[in-house]
């Protein structure tokens, strides 16, 4: 799908991790430190459009990338959600989210309720915790 921002190789100082079948993002966004995407490779726009065992591989990988989040950034809670509106290619968002931060308690597309305060993350130890727990498949 030439149009799709989403079948474009991520931009490698983005990427994560890769796998044969997906990757997982840095979405970057400084309101949200740690905001995570897991991409399904190929262009597909719903979880049903998977065979079970890539449904389960792929629900596999968004649970790890949660658990990541959890231990090293100890959020208050994590948002993930997989919605495709805007870009019908299967992804998924996983969203380390603090009560200080610049939406909580709403959406983190919501409008601002505060400023949010400045958090930094550990890119690097995110990367080596996903390739430490997760497979190449």
């Amino acid at each position: 799908m030439g149009d799709c921002p989403l079948c474009v190789p991520a931009d490698p100082a983005l990427l994560l991790w890769a796998g044969s079948r997906c990757r997982v993002v840095d979405a970057a966004d400084p309101d949200h430190p740690g905001f995570c995407r897991v991409v399904w490779h190929r262009h597909v726009a719903e979880l049903t459009d998977l065979l079970p065992a890539d449904r389960a591989h792929l629900l596999a990988v968004v649970g790890t990338v949660e658990a990541v989040l959890r231990r090293l950034l100890d959020p208050d809670k994590v948002n993930v959600a997989s919605l495709g509106n805007q870009v019908p290619h299967l992804h998924w968002h996983v969203i380390p989210r603090h009560r200080d931060d610049a939406h909580f308690p709403d959406a983190v597309w919501a409008p601002r309720r505060r400023p949010g305060a400045a958090r930094s993350v550990d890119v690097a130890a995110i990367r080596s915790l996903l390739s430490m727990t997760l497979p190449r498949d």
